[in-house]
């Protein structure tokens, strides 16, 4: 039988750990066991977060994309342990959205794409979203325009201008995921990139790029020439 926390040193044990050296000198197990909140039979807290963060090759992007019953899978976690680290995860998203958002002035692809990617990044479905710039280049806010099934999601130009005017934006990166994993832009991209750049130019609201991701990397129209 595994061993109980309760029978850990008071340094060992995740919580204790936190009050007494601070939450930087804990590692993502222990950070996930507090959220657990308790074992199995067999094994305590710490044991099972291990365990599940192994599953998922120790990448807490990987983690993200699961739901309530995938996580309800590993003996010890109900419900409600699920829901509390699916929240948990979802609000390291935000809070490093947010964090770009207060500094975000995009010069690059990869500036683009560093902005886009904790909203786009662990998405089972396809995801289409309009980053909006004013002159300086600096980002007025990240909008979801539509989300669909895994292999395409429709995002009509009438809203995606409606939501650039209505912000007042000078110009606009267009971005969506891949589940697939699939870098290659899709004919349909293409097409609809191409249709909502020639809209821009005479509304005098400039498409800057396109972003493709999937998982950890990215593609840009107008580095590889989609977009000229």
């Amino acid at each position: 039988m595994g061993s109980s926390i309760k029978q850990l040193e008071n340094r060992d044990r995740p919580r204790e750990k936190l009050l007494e050296l601070g939450v930087k000198q804990l590692s993502t197990s222990e950070l996930l066991a507090i959220v657990l909140g308790s074992g199995n039979r067999d094994q305590n807290a710490v044991e099972l977060a291990q365990d599940i963060l192994k599953d998922h090759n120790h990448s807490l992007s990987e983690l993200s994309k699961n739901s309530v019953n995938d996580l309800i899978k590993y003996r010890g976690v109900g419900e409600a342990k699920a829901i509390n680290v699916i929240a948990t995860l979802e609000l390291g998203k935000r809070r490093s959205s947010e964090s770009a958002l207060e500094k975000a002035i995009i010069s690059s692809s990869k500036d683009a794409f560093n902005q886009l990617y904790p909203f786009l990044s662990d998405l089972s479905t396809e995801h289409f979203y309009l980053l909006t710039l004013n002159r300086a280049n600096k980002v007025i806010k990240s909008n979801c325009i539509s989300q669909g099934g895994f292999s395409s999601t429709v995002a009509d130009p009438k809203l995606i201008f409606k939501c650039a005017l209505e912000q007042n934006a000078s110009g606009i990166i267009l971005a969506h995921n891949h589940p697939s994993g699939n870098l290659k832009p899709s004919d349909e991209d293409l097409s609809l990139t191409k249709k909502i750049a020639n809209a821009g130019d005479l509304l005098d609201l400039a498409v800057l790029d396109h972003i493709i991701i999937a998982g950890e990397s990215y593609t840009s129209f107008m580095d590889n020439g989609y977009l000229a």
